[in-house]
């Protein structure tokens, strides 16, 4: 199963979704699904889309407290969307770890944003990763001297 591809089907789901709210999400969907030969995860599409459409008022105050000079109704539409897949994986999904989602997160941002969204995206996943519980200070040095260990 294509997990990028998966997100990027949660992505475009939800995105259609924010403009059209009165449409049946799961058409829309299933119509993302299809547009695609390559092997979608049905059930982690499922999950993910309810579990953000779930926590969406959470995400959008994390990202607000996360960006404050960007209030919620100028952040693209896209980037929003990314986001707050981003958030729900960081904070609720037991299966992505937070560095992955994070990852996939600035990935979707090169592809469908703007020129700025993958570091906008970074900046705030991180602020927000790093004030949640799920953070773990010890392992993210680990990380990063091994990063500059790999450079050396």
């Amino acid at each position: 199963m294509n997990r990028h591809l998966s997100r990027v089907i949660i992505m475009q789901t939800l995105y259609e979704w924010d403009f059209r709210p009165d449409c049946n999400i799961d058409d829309i969907k299933q119509r993302n699904i299809d547009n695609y030969e390559e092997d979608a995860d049905a059930d982690f599409i499922d999950q993910t889309i309810k579990g953000v459409i779930a926590n969406c008022k959470e995400a959008d105050e994390l990202i607000m407290k996360a960006a404050p000079e960007w209030p919620l109704e100028q952040i693209s539409t896209v980037d929003k969307t990314i986001l707050r897949i981003a958030v729900y994986e960081i904070l609720h999904s037991e299966e992505v770890p937070p560095k992955v989602a994070i990852n996939e997160a600035v990935e979707l941002g090169k592809t469908f944003g703007s020129e700025n969204s993958s570091k906008f995206i970074n900046g705030v996943l991180g602020t927000i990763y790093r004030n949640s519980a799920k953070y773990n200070a010890e392992e993210d040095k680990k990380v990063i001297e091994e990063a500059a260990n790999e450079s050396a």
